[in-house]
This record gives structure tokens, C-alpha cells and sequence, in this order.
């Protein structure tokens, strides 16, 4: 599924939506990256993006209240969409409409549904979508898929998640905190570390009686992938002591041997066999942004197309609705739903367009992005 590409010269003009953490985090690594300008930061609150723009130490950077117009004054080439989660669809939907591509923070979208409706607009504008899940990008994750190549079939995923931040604020009051605003980053792990999409998933949810959340931070889950390969997740955001790197920790088993990784440091195997180093993929924010750039430059498939993405989102929807129903639920019957309320929703004809030409959501969405 191709994209438009840009063969504009110099460095990619972007212009940030959204002036809280992660907008700021952006706009640091878009200003230390040679391959891209930051040209302007749009937020609803005047005063938040002037403050973002005075951190940047950047004379005279554009500021604004609406991301496409400020885009269109900068000439920007793209935008990188820092909003909050609900406003990720309504802000990505307009950039696509402007002949923009976006770089959006994960989740894709508030939901499955809206999800697909962005997958859809973005295939029927041509522009390129991706999502950015950062976790993927860390160097020794990297190299545990590389020591997998030679041994064997990969049929136990399992990680360990634990820590014990407070947060305050929103997080403390969210019905399902650690897999509604966690879990996605250790389910897309799993999906890169096994090239395998979920077909389904056993959850349990629960509260420690210590806990300061007042929804459940812990939660065990158990996912079926394609292949029949089993994923399984247990963590807590309220246990201190011997906390977890925030990757998490990962024992990976394959018919020839086991791949242990802390999630910082490099990983062992055992057997301790040479493997073939693969390509730097860069780190963090910085990685997601280089793959970016280099997709709109080249045309190659980057990791977090918004189609391939949108399965690490009903990864978490699948896991609240089997806590919540206490019963194993299966991955087609989340994007079945979502696809329909994704229908009912939809008010752009041309998009409407495309949601009913997909025959299989599963097939529409199925991973295009090359193996990396």
C-alpha cells in the first residue's frame, strides 16, 4: 500500500499539535535531529505553545491555535500529532484532509473504531500515517529479535511488568489504568518480537488492597497470535520494591533455545549463538522520527503504518472487555464491533467509501510493514 513521498530539499519542515509533555519531548528531538525543522507548535491554549516555542530557544518559532492553518502559514511538510488521545482523530483526520502526513503519538485513537476510520482516510488521501510506539525502538529489543533467527519457532512470549509510580492526577482515577495507559507498549513489543498478530485473549484485572489507584493497576493476559504462539502479561503499577525496567522484563522460548532480556541491557540466549547484527533503528522518539523522515523520502514501509498499528489497540480493548466479562475474547469480535461502530460514525462519504470496500478488517489491516 503505497504513500505519497516528499522530495522537497533540506531538512522535513514539521509543525507539533500539542504543547504538554509529549509535544515538548518532540520538539526537543525534531531540533536535534539534522533531518528535520521545527517550524511551529499549535495548542488550544495560546499561552501553552508560546511557552513550548520560549523552551526551544527558538528565534521567532510560529505558534498558534490550530495546527493545519499554522502549517499552511510555515509551509510545513508534516505534522507530529502530541494531543491528547481523544483529540487524535479529529486533528489527524484534518492534516490528512490538508495533504499532510502525520506522525502521531500512540494510541492511534481513542478507539478501535475511530482507529479505522484513520486507517481508511488516510488510504483514500495517500497520505502516510504513522504511529509512534517508541518502546519499539531500543537497540537491545533489536537485538533479542536477532538472536530469535536461529532458534526456531518462537512459542513462549512472556513479560514482567512492575512498578510503582505516582502519578496523581488522571491516572489515579482511570477505571483500568495499567492496560488502558501501559500495556500497549509491552503487546507491541510482543507483536515485533513475534511478526505475529493476537486472535485472542484471557484477561483478569484486580486491585492490590495497597494500592492508590482507585481502578485496577494490575492485570495478567494471556493472548493467542497467529501461528499459536502465546503472549503473556503480568504486571502492576503499584508494586515497589525490585521494580521492572519500565520495558518491562522478557522471557522469550523457541524450539532451540530461551532469550531473557531485562529491558535495558543487551539480552542473553542460550544457546549463546552468533547472530546477524541487524539495522540501526535508532532509539526512542529520535528512532520513530528518522523512520518517519526516511518513509516520506524513500517510500519505504516504516514501522507503525497506522494499519498494522491499530492491532497492538485492539489488543487493550480485547483485554478490558475480557476482565470486564470474564471470559476469553476473541480479536475478530473487537474489530467486528469497532468496524461497525466505525461505519455508523463515519461522515465522509469518500471514507465511508473505503471502510465498505474491506471485505476482512483483519485482511485491511493486516501488517504491510516490513519485517524489521
Amino acid at each position: 500500500m503505497s504513500f505519497r513521498t516528499i522530495d522537497t530539499e533540506g531538512p522535513l519542515r514539521l509543525v507539533v499539535a500539542g504543547a504538554g509533555g509529549m509535544g515538548r519531548a518532540w520538539n526537543r528531538n525534531i531540533a536535534e535531529s539534522p533531518d528535520a525543522e521545527l517550524v511551529g507548535i499549535a495548542d488550544l491554549f495560546p499561552e501553552a505553545a508560546a511557552s513550548a516555542a520560549a523552551e526551544t530557544g527558538i528565534e521567532g518559532l510560529a505558534t498558534g491555535t490550530d495546527a493545519i492553518e499554522l502549517a499552511r502559514r510555515t509551509g510545513a511538510d508534516a505534522i507530529v500529532n502530541a494531543t491528547i488521545p481523544e483529540a487524535h482523530h479529529p486533528v489527524t483526520i484534518a492534516a490528512l484532509n490538508a495533504g499532510l502526513p502525520v506522525l502521531g503519538e500512540k494510541p492511534v485513537a481513542a478507539t478501535v473504531a475511530e482507529g479505522l476510520s484513520l486507517a481508511a482516510a488516510a488510504q483514500h488521501t495517500g497520505q502516510l500515517f504513522m504511529v509512534s510506539q517508541n518502546r519499539r525502538y531500543h537497540p537491545a529489543l533489536h537485538k533479542a529479535k536477532q538472536r530469535l533467527a536461529g532458534l526456531g519457532t518462537v512459542g513462549i512470549v512472556s513479560v514482567d511488568f512492575f512498578q510503582s509510580p505516582h502519578f496523581g492526577g488522571f491516572r489515579d482515577e482511570m477505571d483500568s489504568p495499567l492496560l488502558l495507559d501501559m500495556a500497549i507498549h509491552q503487546f507491541d513489543m510482543a507483536r515485533y518480537l513475534l511478526d505475529a498478530d493476537p486472535v485472542s485473549v484471557s484477561c483478569e484485572e484486580y486491585n492490590p488492597a495497597w494500592s492508590w489507584y482507585r481502578g485496577d493497576a494490575a492485570a495478567n493476559a494471556v493472548f493467542a497470535m497467529e501461528g499459536g504462539a502465546r503472549f503473556t502479561f503480568n504486571g502492576s503499577w503499584c508494586s515497589p520494591g525490585h521494580e521492572t525496567s519500565w520495558n518491562g522484563s522478557w522471557r522469550i522460548s523457541a524450539e532451540r533455545g530461551t532469550v531473557l532480556w531485562d529491558g535495558e541491557h543487551d539480552p542473553v540466549a542460550a544457546p549463546d549463538e552468533p547472530f546477524e547484527p541487524g539495522s540501526d533503528h535508532g532509539r526512542d522518539i529520535a528512532g520513530s522520527l528518522r523512520q518517519f523522515i526516511a518513509a516520506l523520502r524513500t517510500g519505504r514501509e516504516p514501522m507503525g503504518r497506522v494499519h498494522a498499528n491499530i492491532m497492538s489497540l485492539a489488543m487493550v480493548e480485547a483485554a478490558t472487555q475480557s476482565a470486564s466479562q470474564g471470559r476469553r475474547v476473541a480479536i475478530d469480535d473487537v474489530l467486528d464491533r469497532s468496524y461497525g461502530a466505525a461505519l455508523a460514525a463515519e461522515r465522509d462519504p469518500e471514507v465511508l467509501a473505503v471502510l465498505k470496500s474491506w471485505s476482512s478488517v483483519r485482511e485491511a489491516l493486516s501488517s504491510t510493514e516490513e519485517r524489521q
